[in-house]
């Protein structure tokens, strides 16, 4: 670069290219992946299942509802069973990366 007003065509297109790519790695980041997968998800339980009154006919003694909900999970449809294990898995990856997140947050960088 000449002059601190004018860009190069080169400087422009390369410049472009980095913001391409910092926008993909933040649109392909295992948590953005989670976030959508987990929508997608619950979106399908949604339409599968009456969440409401399954959470209706929830007992409400806490110490039951592992097993009610256990038995829940047992008797209900295959796609619901799928549904809930990818959730399940979309979750902690997500709790996986913010813990990531926060711990590199905390940890002082190396000089």
């Amino acid at each position: 670069m000449t002059d601190n007003n004018t860009i190069s065509p080169i400087e422009r297109i390369v410049m472009r290219r980095i913001q391409t790519m910092r926008a993909l790695r933040i649109l392909f980041s295992n948590t953005s992946l989670a976030i959508i997968i987990s929508g997608i998800a619950l979106a399908g339980i949604g339409r599968e299942v009456w969440v409401a009154h399954v959470l209706q006919n929830a007992p409400h003694n806490p110490l039951a509802l592992p097993q009610f909900y256990l038995a829940a999970f047992d008797h209900t449809r295959f796609i619901v069973q799928v549904l809930s294990l990818i959730t399940v898995a979309a979750f902690l990856t997500l709790a996986r990366e913010t813990a990531r997140l926060l711990s590199s947050l905390f940890v002082p960088s190396h000089a």
